[in-house]
């Protein structure tokens, strides 16, 4: 057993923490965010994660799993004092694209000052290349005096929706740091979860997170590319995929056409890759097409629309006059993340054409409150259907692939879905009398 502290308790924090308290690890989360931790004393968690609830009541309740906002308190504990402490606070996108480091800085800032023993600094948060060294030297020269410590990059590999299984079966554990021995102890920290683990150097280590994201991205922009000549041709893009993923070099995951990537971290980090590359005089023009064909999808669901029941006049307000009814407001499902969301991004370009939208999500609608604005948010898909000239279906929540759909016809005021996720079958839809869209269904 190891005794933890983890720096943040939003979505990388929070998992990590809970993972380890539940591998047996004693772990104090710290946060500044006072009524978030008074919260998280109760078990009521900031984020919807399926099943993390229930392992942060049981950690809770075992005594494994403890919150506080005291960074002395997590780090220096006289009866449990901090082997590693892991720096998991959020990097959010700066005006030029890069990941903005202030709450890194404060996180080292905090440790530097108030450790009084020796200890592993892990960085868990997604952070540019060549941070490791910079936090190093933070902790070093905030010092009030000189005590022994070790930096880790430790990049973290959690798919919302499904963290508690990436993080207790993972591809790979990449560490890395120019001290062998500190890679190692982290190392022990995963050993019960027998994945295999790549010790390197920070840099690298920073860099293969970024690479790895970026090249997902790439693949799901390429098969939106795809979607778009399917359209133009007359082919199926999700038989497409299907018979591309066969071939064991290509894959069949992130090969489904539609919305494109949002959430907190694909749209951020091939922005901040982007940004560290122009700043060393390269040019990413890869990584830029990707992020314009991701903002194209968007667009193209909104164009879609406006073909369908849009006005015939040649003035911007082309959706005046008609409801829009969005099901889904999360970037994906099983999340309430509206960060970078695709269904968000939609909502405002209908009514930035004139239109009325109404909006229904299982569990972001809390979150989605906070942004939107004029947007009529419902008890279910049914209410949303109701009197609406179009449907959208923007999130793949399970409960929305066994809809009434002869309930929907009946209730819109025109029978008009467009599939942004490719959940219809077309033919069944138009047998059903709906007018159908979906993304590169090739009609």
């Amino acid at each position: 057993m190891k005794n933890i502290a983890v720096i943040g308790v939003g979505y990388v924090g929070l998992v990590t923490g809970t993972c380890f308290a539940d591998l047996g690890n004693r772990v104090t989360c710290v946060d500044v965010n006072e009524e978030r931790i008074a919260n998280l004393k109760q078990g009521i968690l900031p984020i919807y994660e399926p099943g993390l609830e229930e392992v942060v009541r049981r950690n809770l309740a075992a005594g494994r799993l403890s919150f506080t906002t005291s960074y002395a308190e997590a780090l220096n504990c006289p009866e449990a004092p901090a082997e590693l402490v892991f720096i998991a606070v959020n990097t959010p996108t700066g005006v030029d694209g890069e990941a903005e480091l202030r709450y890194v800085r404060a996180a080292a800032e905090m440790i530097a000052q108030t450790m009084d023993h020796p200890l592993i600094i892990v960085n868990k948060s997604t952070v540019p290349v060549g941070t490791g060294d910079w936090v190093a030297d933070i902790v070093r020269n905030k010092q009030p005096k000189p005590i022994p410590f070790s930096v880790v990059s430790n990049p973290e590999f959690l798919r919302e929706g499904s963290a508690l299984s990436d993080f207790m079966n993972p591809d790979r554990i990449v560490l890395g740091s120019l001290d062998e021995e500190a890679a190692q102890k982290v190392a022990q920290l995963y050993l019960p979860l027998r994945g295999p683990i790549m010790i390197t150097d920070p840099r690298t280590a920073e860099m293969i997170k970024y690479a790895s994201n970026a090249f997902l991205a790439t693949k799901i922009s390429f098969i939106n590319e795809i979607a778009n000549i399917c359209e133009a041709l007359g082919a199926d893009v999700k038989e497409v995929a299907a018979g591309m993923g066969y071939d064991k070099r290509i894959g069949r995951a992130f090969l489904d056409a539609g919305l494109g990537y949002g959430g907190s971290c694909f749209p951020k980090d091939v922005k901040a890759l982007a940004h560290m590359a122009n700043v060393q005089g390269k040019h990413p023009q890869l990584l830029e097409a990707v992020m314009q064909i991701n903002a194209d999808a968007r667009r193209s669901i909104v164009a879609k629309v406006r073909a369908l029941v849009g006005n015939n006049s040649t003035h911007l307000n082309r959706l005046e006059g008609k409801t829009i009814g969005v099901l889904g407001l999360a970037f994906k499902a099983n999340t309430d993340d509206i960060r970078e969301s695709q269904p968000i991004d939609i909502i405002r370009m209908i009514q930035a054409d004139g239109g009325t939208v109404k909006a229904y999500d299982p569990v972001a609608m809390p979150n989605a409150a906070k942004v939107l604005h004029n947007v009529k948010l419902c008890a279910d898909a049914y209410e949303v259907a109701e009197g609406s000239d179009a449907l959208i279906l923007a999130t793949e929540w399970n409960e929305f692939k066994n809809l009434d759909l002869a309930r929907i016809k009946r209730i819109m005021k025109q029978p008009v879905i467009v599939d942004g996720r490719n959940l219809y079958d077309p033919p069944a839809m138009r047998e059903l009398g709906f007018i159908y869209r979906g993304v590169g269904r090739g009609y």
